[in-house]
């Protein structure tokens, strides 16, 4: 176990003025707080939050800090308090041990919808103060260092909680070191398999040709010496986990990848940065697309260097990256660097991001998410994409995800241009809106006030910002479409009792149906989230159903040939009505399908015409209703499908179902789930829908059934697939 003089070591090594009687009692006081506690591992508790502690001061951060470090677990796992820890080390370090508690009790492992709203939360205790998720990110590395002494289902949960949600973090937060271990951590209990054989590879390789970072070392050092350039140079090879990402990503085996090799050159200015580049491009033929110049654009997190990859010695490619000491430590603290201390003092670093701007802006550019999920997934978005910078017409810099397009370019700036845009111009030139963009160019949003998001608008976007803001808009849009459908819905259901569809009847409606008010529960009648059968049923519950015609039951029709004792039902998929010539299909073990005689279904059935049986419906019985569905395509206008719901109604007929097979600015396609007696009933409709000047198809829909052998078939054809 570390002790504290080893600790203190470390901290006074870039704090002289730590203050090391604070730290002393707050080693103490966790010691005695964890005693007789043990972890997994069969070592005394204390060994983890002293770790932890010994992490954070690798990264130079603040006595604060330390101390949380130290005493993280005591308020979860011991008999300490909130109140004590106030007391006896501050209340700022009271408040970073509680986030750190709260942070460790969300769950995130859970199932999807519950990860995604306690990621909300995680953001909006950060924002707080960042150092607690400090605290907690080196908490998770040594966890994860340690993870073996676990069970192989617990480590799995970990390890793909690690790579989900806090290795993506880190890398967010610029902390580029901690993020690959996290991930190299992970990969070696998610495929341990394919982890040592990249680690077998990087052996063979060695013994094959040597060590090569060395000799390249030098090979660049000599470079640089050459120009006049001072520098410090580390080659290291890249992590497991790095190498198969690439090889996944370029469908490569690993004697056909060659930039396996990492080199940094740490320059004293930035000029010296740009002559290591020239030095080095001299010596080597640099890759055509593989140049990034982060110091004059950075990245949102601070970041700046200037990457560029070179075929190297032996051919093999050889990525370097280029920056000087104070952008070395961001890119390897990210926003921790702000309180790095140098001297005893807190380190200005003007290249640090200030980390409460950081998360602040973080956690607004997702605040407004329609739900959970689409947060969850747009977070992760943010965080795995690389970016592309792009002008504004003022000279302004725009950062996007790579594969951003003009519509990203337009939310990015601000939501109101997002929403009124309906071109772009690129570089001068009138451009499509799906274009995706690239590094430097030149975009001018054109707008219209009176332009509205569009749905087809959310496939073309990638950033979080973008695609929540098109789908708040789309979901106010279908909120004001679905008010105007659900009242005309209500008002033909209410004139069928000979009532009237009231405000105050639809209040009383909501607040029974649990909703908020009347636009609410017609939001929800339009929508076809409710019928318009149970809105009646809340409010009259006595009165006599008001359908013009029974509905249907298949045991209650007496199909002429049918055997006796046995039972039949009309199949889904062309939902047959009187008037329609109709055939029984046995099936093994389901009893009889009835289809009609023009049904395409029973083309599937060709093969086993030994089991039809033709039937008849039955004559002289009492009316009835029977499901039927029809596929309208109309004009997407004020009243066109109010008028449709009227004309339903006055044909005598019931609306069952309704669903929106496709929205577009100009149409609308439906589908219509209908009461009709018999067919003449069911084409009367469809003539009287047709008639209408904005219905531009009407067809009677109907489903393709599979026969029994084909879905006997299906099980085994994916058995083999997945064997193959």
């Amino acid at each position: 176990m570390i002790g504290v003089t080893e600790l203190l070591e470390v901290v006074r090594k870039y704090n002289a003025k730590v203050d090391i009687d604070r730290i002393r009692r707050a080693y103490e006081y966790g010691k005695k707080a964890h005693k007789g506690q043990w972890r997994k591992s069969g070592e005394p508790y204390f060994t983890h939050p002293i770790a932890v502690a010994h992490i954070l001061a690798e990264l130079r951060l603040d006595d604060a800090t330390i101390i949380t470090a130290l005493l993280h677990d005591t308020i979860e796992d011991t008999n300490s308090s909130f109140k004590e820890i106030k007391i006896q080390f501050g209340e700022q370090v009271a408040e970073l041990v509680d986030g750190v508690t709260k942070l460790t009790n969300l769950e995130l492992s859970s199932v999807e919808t519950k990860q995604a709203e306690n990621f909300r939360k995680l953001l909006m205790a950060m924002s707080k103060d960042l150092r607690v998720l400090l605290v907690k990110l080196a908490d998770r590395l040594h966890n994860m260092r340690t993870i073996k002494a676990l069970f192989v289902e617990k480590q799995i949960t970990k390890a793909k909680e690690t790579m989900d949600i806090y290795a993506p973090l880190a890398g967010r937060m610029g902390m580029q070191s901690l993020r690959e271990e996290l991930e190299d951590l992970s990969f070696s209990v998610l495929n341990p398999d394919a982890r040592n054989s990249i680690i077998r590879r990087f052996v063979s390789l060695k013994n094959e040709t040597g060590d090569l970072i060395p000799q390249i070392k030098q090979d660049i050092l000599k470079e640089l010496k050459n120009v006049g350039v001072s520098a410090e140079v580390d080659g290291r090879e890249k992590r497991p986990y790095s190498i198969w990402k690439k090889m996944e990503e370029k469908r490569e085996g690993f004697h056909r990848l060659s930039d396996i090799y990492g080199f940094r050159i740490i320059t004293a200015t930035e000029l010296a940065c740009y002559s290591s580049l020239g030095a080095v491009h001299r010596r080597w033929r640099a890759v055509p697309g593989r140049f990034k110049d982060y110091i004059s654009q950075p990245k949102s997190n601070g970041y700046r260097s200037i990457h560029t990859t070179v075929s190297g010695r032996n051919s093999k490619r050889v990525e370097v990256q280029i920056r000087t000491q104070e952008m070395h430590e961001v890119a390897e603290s990210g926003v921790a660097a702000h309180w790095s201390y140098t001297d005893g003092e807190v380190f200005e670093n003007p290249f640090a991001v200030d980390p409460f701007k950081w998360i602040r802006g973080l956690a607004r550019d997702f605040e407004e998410s329609i739900n959970p999920n689409d947060f969850l997934e747009n977070v992760k978005l943010e965080m795995f994409q690389d970016k592309v910078f792009c002008f504004t017409p003022k000279g302004e810099v725009i950062k996007l995800p790579r594969g951003a397009t003009p519509i990203d370019f337009a939310y990015a700036i601000h939501t109101r241009i997002g929403d009124s845009c309906v071109g772009v111009k690129i570089d001068g030139q009138r451009k499509p809106l799906w274009t995706r963009l690239r590094n430097g160019q030149s975009v001018s949003i054109i707008r219209a006030e009176a332009q509205l998001p569009q749905a087809s608008w959310e496939e073309l976007v990638i950033t979080g910002r973008a695609k929540t803001a098109i789908r708040r808009n789309i979901k106010e849009q279908y909120k004001s479409n679905h008010i105007k459908l659900g009242s005309e819905l209500a008002r033909v259901a209410f004139e069928r009792i000979g009532k009237k569809a009231t405000d105050r009847a639809l209040q009383t409606a909501a607040r029974k149906m649990g909703k908020e008010n009347s636009d609410d529960i017609l939001a929800a009648l339009g929508a076809a989230e409710i019928t318009s059968r149970e809105l009646i049923t809340n409010l009259y519950p006595n009165l006599e159903n008001s359908d013009p015609l029974p509905f249907s039951t298949d045991e209650n029709i007496n199909f002429v040939g049918l055997p006796k004792g046995q039972t039949a039902g009309a199949a889904e998929c062309c939902q047959p009505v009187p008037g329609e010539r109709i055939v029984g299909v046995i099936l093994k073990g389901k009893g009889i399908d009835i289809h009609a005689i023009d049904c395409d279904s029973l083309e599937n059935f060709d093969q086993e015409s030994i089991n039809w049986i033709d039937l008849s419906w039955p004559q002289g019985e009492a009316k009835i209703a029977y499901p039927s569905t029809i596929m309208i395509t109309m004009v997407n206008g004020a009243g066109v499908l109010g008028r449709i719901c009227t004309l339903v109604g006055d044909m005598g007929s019931n609306i069952i179902d309704m669903v929106f097979m496709e929205r577009k600015q100009d149409f609308y396609r439906i589908r219509i789930e209908i009461h009709v007696s018999d067919v003449e009933h069911l084409l009367n409709i469809i003539t009287s829908i047709e008639a209408d000047t904005d219905i531009a198809e009407v067809i009677r829909f109907r489903q393709v059934q599979k026969s029994s052998k084909e879905q006997e078939t299906k099980p085994k054809e994916a058995a083999l697939l997945e064997r193959l």
